[in-house]
């Protein structure tokens, strides 16, 4: 009888002719994902704590209203600074933003604007209703405030 021999020459490489397709996969998946982000905020913010607080349904309709010192006081000074999508506006401007930010939004959600006030804790009361009156002259009446919450007691 014959012998027979097992000749194994096998070899141990990993198969690497599919790993850049598998790589710009990757790379095209997490560049269609990411979102960025859409203003820098140059104000400070320290939220005020509330205890009874209530989720948004529709995030797409809120508008947001930054209010604090200024990050940089040489460049701006430290007062208190109302800021939206990146550009410091006074009281007298608001009501022009907010028909820009209305023009945003389709015809039949125009009424249905949310403006977000993220109001550092520090900010004069006085400032925050001079905004409000402006919006109410500019028809946008839903008003949220942005604030921390606290446990319970």
């Amino acid at each position: 009888m014959a012998k027979f021999t097992k000749k194994s020459k096998t070899s141990q490489e990993i198969p690497t002719a599919a790993l850049p397709d598998i790589i710009f996969m990757l790379l095209f998946f997490f560049m269609v994902t990411t979102v960025m982000r859409e203003n820098t905020i140059n104000v400070k913010q320290k939220m005020p704590d509330a205890t009874e607080l209530r989720k948004l349904q529709r995030k797409s309709l809120v508008s947001y209203l930054y209010m604090g010192e200024p990050k940089n006081t040489v460049l701006y000074g430290d007062e208190p600074k109302i800021q939206t999508n990146d550009v410091f506006i006074e009281v007298k401007d608001v009501i022009l933003w907010v028909s820009k930010e209305k023009d945003k939004l389709s015809e039949n959600e125009r009424d249905q604007i949310t403006i977000a006030f993220k109001a550092d804790e520090d900010v004069k009361m006085g400032l925050i209703s001079d905004v409000q009156l402006k919006l109410r002259k500019a028809n946008a009446l839903k008003v949220m405030f942005y604030v921390r919450q606290i446990a319970d007691i």
